[in-house]
């Protein structure tokens, strides 16, 4: 597998095709946790975490229902593994930093119904990647994710000290920042070139 195939896939998946802001997926995570750039950290760590895990089970779950030709099972495998890895998070949260668990509250059983998680494992199925590709695809798409989530905190976070019309204060103001960080990314959509 050459080296500049897998650097082009974690690229796509991390800013030429973010899941969040190119692809909106995953919205309401997006939204929900990032109004602290500490809370959406460490939001993103446990989404990137998820990702790889479901990714790769997705990978090897493919191979076994293409092998027996029951491939009709894949979505419900998918969301199978995608919840089994939430609860790993989830458990290894509670036990190792109760704080972080406290503080995510809601939002880390939300990790579960994120539909970029679940797109991850289709795209890289229907994509037909190789295990490297899958590897190097879920690491771009977590990574972009984070990225999405910590540059829109960081942006909330200034916004709070900014004299801000009272019009656009509150969800309108998130959907406008939502939207400019969604247009910045869509210009990176031509720095792929035509790869195969």
């Amino acid at each position: 597998m050459a080296a500049d195939s897998l650097t082009f896939v974690f690229l796509d998946a991390a800013i030429i095709n973010n899941f969040v802001l190119a692809l909106f997926l995953g919205i309401c995570p997006f939204l929900g946790v990032s109004a602290k750039r500490q809370t959406a950290w460490n939001m993103g760590l446990a989404v990137v975490f998820v990702m790889l895990v479901s990714s790769l089970c997705a990978y090897g779950i493919n191979w076994l229902l293409v092998h027996f030709e029951i491939e009709f099972l894949r979505l419900i495998c998918y969301i199978a593994v995608i919840a089994s890895a939430v609860q790993l998070v989830e458990m290894a949260m509670k036990k190792f930093s109760p704080a972080l668990f406290r503080a995510l509250g809601i939002y880390l059983p939300l990790i579960t119904t994120n539909c970029a998680i679940l797109g991850v494992a289709l795209f890289q199925t229907f994509r037909e990647y190789s295990f490297l590709q899958c590897l190097a695809y879920s690491l771009g798409a977590g990574v972009g994710f984070t990225l999405a989530l910590v540059l829109m905190a960081g942006l909330r976070e200034r916004l709070e000290l900014a004299d801000v019309p009272s019009v656009s204060q509150g969800a309108a103001l998130t959907l406008i920042i939502a939207g400019l960080l969604s247009l910045a990314f869509m210009g990176f959509a031509g720095l792929g070139g035509q790869h195969a």
